[in-house]
């Protein structure tokens, strides 16, 4: 409840209903003048509620007269229909209600409140520039291509018709630090710089600037300055004196706070919480997208670094799926904002509801099913143009280094099928969630269908695609190998080892990956820590290098051709041991837990089994090139000799590694004794999540909002949702996802709690739906048990130990 003065409560409605008024008469005048970018369906609900607000409820005869006389939008004829279709929904509406819908769809368009300066770059190329409150920002056509943080710009200066913005050092990367754009004279030019620093001070500065004092005898550049408060100062200073109590206001009245329209009370359903999920997920994906149709495409053009033909076949392949989304993500908006909107009790339905917005643009994504299918093609011409090409290496490398590409380059080619994987989860509960008789049921179950029918089609090459993916991921963390993605291998694709060359001819298109992870080798020094690569011909054992690339180096190569693994505990003395006889050494390795041995034993005996198989139907042969000593099968255990480089990379730390390479699976499995299987990177794939979230280290008082991302083992962490790369990580293989217990001293709802030895997290969630969904999917990705318990003591069954 809120008690307000009679007199306040008229000052306040009067007020509120005049601002209202006021943007909701903007935004008509925007649309009418075209300066509001938005879809057809976006305009024709934005002018029926404007519509209800002026005419009132819905009648045909009189809507149509009114439209011949009123022009809300250049050229309405042709979305007349949809407008009536809509209006004939707001029955009951009131004219602040409907104002109060204008304004929650409008703030949600990416477009509005954005105006276009025309300009181009240094390549002559046309562009449009814009200022919001993130930054500046940079268009082809209505497509973002490039946004310039204030966070990011060190300095914004104009001589005469070119606009400069210099960047801070730590964010140009391969970029020049200072950008140039030319605009159409110099009077649009220092209007364009005079509304940037006013947008920079008003979002970015805590107090206003100072004027600048006036020169004795002559100046140089403008005197310009904002004047007015900044945001930070409008915001404290309603804390500290917009609510204070006016002395002679003595009548109150007590009313509901949802009577007031910038309150909300929000939907409880858990529908409404899926639908939700819906959107953060699209959000993230549709970020994901921008890393290739616009990042990456910036620093190909800019460095000419790609052919014509790769160029065609990349984006006219994905293109389209992004422009797609685009649209499919602002119709998700709009229905969450008049699902979280007040409307009237007969109305709700209209709004409550996500199935006929899924139905709708599943239906018109199977047209894009050619579009997936081709997924296939641009990442095996990527990989080959990437290895004939030194300058497409070189931009591709140094592109997986910037903080936008926050995960392997290849691994956002995989977004577009494994989104609709996605799609057909989330409406699967929707679907269990609804009774029969929902209004909502009929067209979320249709949309399932639909997606299933697309599901089925590229499942097969989802899996393909994941596998090669992966081996083009180590193929470039790995050193010593350069043919794991070569079909077929032959002998000049072999792998040689010290004096030693053998030469192996697979079967598989592409070799298939199965684990990967760290074991303990018994050396001539005793056991050292390496890192294990099984694929489905051959065991890769490797050591941590010391150079800035974090790379591994391969120290040997075991073919599964006869290949026998045994548990031998009790010979060695070391737990959790076990011994791998091949043709030509045998080794003895100790896995971290018994867990672990488990699973490693597991996927050697199945993968050495799928290799007999392989080996009796095609015939694969293995034969020892000259200088090879002769193979045989000998009882004596190769005890390899520890170099200098493995000492010293045996004792870097996982904070010294750098950003972009810390957390990639590869690295946390070294630094935290386990390892990923191929099948769980599969899991991990349907168990994505993205949302706002508060989290609280072990020993500190207040809780941070933060948006949150889990993808590929990892929680990434922004700012807000609108960020283009992450603040920071969070591996989270290793890690243990529980509820909080008494002594953690935590008095909250909706609480988890992560931790890893002593590392521990507590995150907090807005919803007992959303809590219960965090725990799931973190649970699912992170907890991998052996396939069978055989290996494992009955009270070890299910849990890790060290």
């Amino acid at each position: 409840m809120l008690f307000l003065s009679s007199h306040s409560l008229l000052r306040l409605y009067f007020l509120l209903s005049l601002f209202r008024y006021l943007f909701a008469l903007q935004i008509k005048r925007d649309l009418a003048e075209e300066r509001l970018t938005c879809s057809d369906n976006t305009a024709a609900l934005l002018i029926s509620h404007l519509l209800q607000s002026e005419i009132g409820d819905f009648d045909e005869s009189e809507d149509r007269e009114h439209l011949k006389g009123n022009r809300y939008l250049p050229n309405q004829e042709r979305i007349q229909g949809k407008i009536l279709e809509f209006h004939r929904k707001h029955v009951g509406q009131t004219p602040a209600e409907s104002d109060f819908q204008v304004l929650e769809i409008a703030r949600k368009l990416e477009m509005y409140g954005i105006r276009f300066h025309l300009a181009s770059d240094r390549e002559g190329t046309k562009i449009n520039l814009a200022v919001s409150h993130m930054g500046v920002l940079v268009f082809q056509g209505n497509t973002k291509i490039n946004t310039f943080n204030w966070s990011k710009v060190r300095k914004l200066s104009f001589k005469r018709k070119r606009f400069l913005i210099k960047l801070h050092p730590e964010v140009c990367g391969p970029y020049q630090d200072t950008l140039e754009f030319l605009l159409g004279s110099r009077d649009e030019c220092k209007n364009f710089w005079k509304i940037c620093v006013e947008y920079h001070t008003f979002f970015r500065l805590f107090d206003q600037p100072k004027p600048k004092a006036k020169a004795v005898f002559f100046s140089r550049g403008s005197s310009f300055r904002y004047s007015g408060r900044t945001q930070k100062q409008l915001v404290d200073y309603i804390k500290d004196s917009g609510m204070k109590k006016t002395p002679y206001e003595s009548t109150y009245i007590v009313i509901p706070i949802d009577q007031f329209l910038f309150f909300q009370r929000y939907p409880t359903d858990k529908a409404y919480f899926i639908a939700k999920e819906i959107l953060a997920t699209e959000r993230t994906y549709l970020k994901d997208l921008e890393v290739i149709t616009v990042w990456f495409r910036s620093a190909v053009i800019k460095e000419n670094a790609m052919p014509e033909g790769l160029m065609t076949l990349l984006f006219s392949n994905i293109d389209p799926i992004y422009e797609f989304h685009r649209g499919f993500l602002k119709e998700i908006e709009q229905r969450l904002s008049l699902w979280e909107g007040k409307t009237n009790a007969h109305v709700k339905g209209d709004y409550q509801r996500i199935g006929d917005v899924m139905l709708r643009n599943m239906r018109t994504l199977k047209e894009f099913t050619s579009y997936l299918q081709k997924h296939d093609e641009v990442l095996t011409e990527l990989e080959k143009a990437t290895k004939r090409l030194k300058k497409l290496e070189m931009v591709y490398k140094e592109f997986e280094l910037q903080k936008v590409c926050y995960l392997p380059l290849n691994t956002f080619l995989l977004k577009p099928i494994q989104r609709l994987m996605h799609y057909k989860l989330i409406l699967g509960r929707l679907c269990k969630h609804y009774t029969a008789e929902h209004r909502d049921f009929a067209d979320c179950r249709n949309a399932l269908k639909e997606v299933t029918e697309m599901t089925s089609q590229l499942q097969h090459s989802l899996i393909r695609l994941e596998n090669f993916q992966k081996l083009t991921e180590l193929q470039h963390d790995l050193i010593g190998i350069d043919n794991l993605t070569a079909p077929g291998r032959v002998s000049n694709n072999s792998v040689r080892l010290g004096k030693s060359k053998l030469c192996i001819t697979v079967p598989f298109p592409w070799q298939e990956f199965i684990r990967e992870g760290c074991l303990y080798k018994l050396t001539k020094k005793g056991l050292q820590q390496r890192m294990f690569f099984l694929f489905s011909d051959m065991l890769l054992y490797t050591s941590k290098g010391v150079t800035g690339t974090n790379q591994f180096k391969i120290h040997g190569h075991l073919p599964l051709h006869g290949m026998l693994v045994e548990e031998s505990e009790n010979e060695w003395a070391v737990p959790h041991c076990f011994t791998i006889y091949s043709a030509q050494k045998t080794i003895v390795v100790a896995a971290s837990t018994r867990l672990e041995m488990g699973k490693w034993m597991e996927d050697l005996n199945m993968a050495i089994e799928m290799a007999k198989k392989s080996t009796e139907k095609s015939d694969i042969f293995l034969k020892p090139l000259p200088n090879s000593p002769p193979p045989g099968s000998s009882d004596e255990v190769s005890l390899e000799q520890e170099s200098e480089d493995d000492i010293h990379s045996s004792r870097s730390s996982l904070d010294r590694q750098s950003h972009h390479r810390a957390n990639t699976t590869m690295h946390v499995c070294w630094y935290r004794n386990t390892s990923v299987s191929m099948a769980d990177h599969s899991v991990a794939v349907e168990n994505q999540l993205s949302g706002y979230l508060l989290r609280k280290f072990k020993n500190s008082n207040g809780w941070q909002k933060l948006w949150v991302v889990f993808t590929n083992f990892c929680l990434f962490f922004y700012k807000t949702h609108q960020d283009d790369y992450p603040l920071a990580s969070l591996p989270l293989l290793g890690y243990v996802v529980s509820s909080p217990v008494e002594a953690d001293g935590i008095q909250k709802d909706y609480v988890f709690k992560l931790q890893f030895k002593s590392h521990v997290y507590f995150f907090r969630a807005e919803s007992k739906y959303t809590f219960e969904r965090w725990m799931e999917v973190i649970k699912r990705a992170t907890s991998s048990p052996a396939r069978s318990s055989l290996l494992l003591p009955k009270d070890e069954k299910d849990r890790h130990t060290d």
